[in-house]
């Protein structure tokens, strides 16, 4: 028998190799593409929730632009009250006055008969 020499046929394993990595590359893009339509949904659902506190901003802003004309309304008519109040307090205060003074002259003139 004539010595023979084996050679290993490495094609295979060269061929399985790639295969195993190709296997590796699919799943870690699938897994890449999954993360990044997460990502999309998330920024999505994000957009919707910026959307949402903006109107509530906006409805808020307007909420307090109609409080502060009715607290200025308000204000002015309470100033008019005050003022009309005042008025009225120096009003009573004259016709007081008018009546101690004619009371009290009435009280002098009746002193001064009995005399």
């Amino acid at each position: 028998m004539a010595p023979m020499i084996a050679v290993a046929n490495t094609k295979p394993m060269a061929k399985k190799k790639t295969e195993e990595e190709d296997d590796q590359l699919r799943k870690r893009n699938e897994e890449l593409e999954r993360e990044l339509k997460q990502s999309r949904e998330r920024e999505e659902q994000m957009r919707k929730e910026l959307q949402k506190t903006w109107e509530r901003l906006r409805v808020a802003e307007e909420a307090e632009e109609r409080l502060c004309c009715e607290l200025g309304e308000l204000e002015a008519e309470s100033v008019n009250q005050a003022r009309a109040y005042n008025a009225q307090i120096l009003s009573l205060m004259d016709q007081l006055s008018k009546a101690n003074l004619s009371s009290a002259v009435n009280n002098h003139r009746a002193s001064l008969s009995v005399l």
